[in-house]
């Protein structure tokens, strides 16, 4: 019985250093997925909280004006400064390139509808991701910290309707105008730098950005940025409400709120440019402005 109960341990031992780094792995992978899964369905449950106060109670005013003072004035200057910024790298980036092909007229096409379509729109959502995403959520994670969300839902206020609802509209009304900015700026900015500095002709600069960008490029822009705008905005305030205790928490909540919005919008970027082309080709099958008819 003695060597029975000594061999029995030793070969258990042998099977566990056999499997173990295995199952080490898969638990490991597989902790992974159902954190994954748990946190996709607890936002999706926080976006449903969102819309429905949104669809049964607007928020009161002087909730929702420092909100939209925040999101949209204050981010004005850095939006317009990086889409100024962004044109002008543009026009430096591709000019020589063109150059060789002896297309440099067209250079006007190529900035103004990059902007329009992807530029414009990602940088702006990426700027306001940075500046008010992650301070929106280091604040919600402070209120959560200090226990005022808490307070609020003791007095009968409802957190979400309260502090989520006014953000998210402000994001979403705002983030638009912001876009526009940002186009507005860099299509500035890509014609100083072309016309001005690179001597290239003004008026096959504008005939050629005519031909080539049309309104369909700007709506475009536009409908994507308001799909960023959501992202961020409940990426951000559920990261702040699901802050863990303490300063740290308080930094890895404004640290995830900006890399997964980040995340998002490069992906709802991919998803929303082959939704957008399969529609425009839909409308026009022939693709006028794309090939300049």
């Amino acid at each position: 019985m003695s060597l029975d109960a000594s061999y029995q341990p030793d070969s258990a031992s042998s099977s566990r250093t056999a499997v173990g780094p295995l199952q080490e792995w898969v638990s490991d992978w597989g902790g992974v997925a159902i954190d994954t899964v748990l946190a996709v369905g607890d936002l999706a449950v926080f976006a449903w909280r969102t819309l429905a106060w949104l669809g049964s109670r607007l928020p009161k005013r002087e909730t929702l004006l420092p909100v939209l003072y925040q999101v949209g004035v204050l981010s004005l200057p850095v939006v317009a400064l990086t889409g100024m910024f962004i044109g002008m790298v543009l026009a430096v980036q591709t000019f020589f390139q063109f150059q060789q092909l002896q297309m440099e007229t067209r250079l006007g096409a190529v900035i103004n509808m990059s902007l329009a379509r992807e530029l414009g729109p990602v940088l702006a959502a990426t700027m306001l991701a940075g500046r008010v995403g992650s301070a929106m959520a280091a604040e919600l994670g402070t209120m959560r910290v200090t226990e005022q969300i808490d307070a609020l839902s003791s007095m009968g206020a409802n957190p979400i309707q309260y502090l989520v609802v006014p953000r998210f509209l402000a994001f979403v009304l705002l983030i638009p105008m912001l876009t526009v900015m940002a186009v507005f700026m860099g299509v500035v900015g890509g014609y100083f730098y072309s016309v001005i500095i690179l001597g290239i002709d003004k008026h096959h600069y504008l005939y050629n950005t005519q031909q080539f960008v049309d309104s369909f490029d700007l709506f475009s822009g536009m409908a994507k940025s308001v799909f960023f705008g959501v992202a961020i905005s409940l990426v951000s305030c559920y990261q702040g409400f699901h802050c863990d205790a303490g300063a740290e928490g308080v930094g890895k909540a404004a640290t995830a709120a900006f890399v997964q919005s980040f995340v998002l919008i490069l992906l709802l970027d991919l998803l929303l440019g082959i939704s957008l082309d399969r529609f425009y080709f839909l409308l026009w099958p022939e693709g006028s402005s794309v090939f300049g008819g």
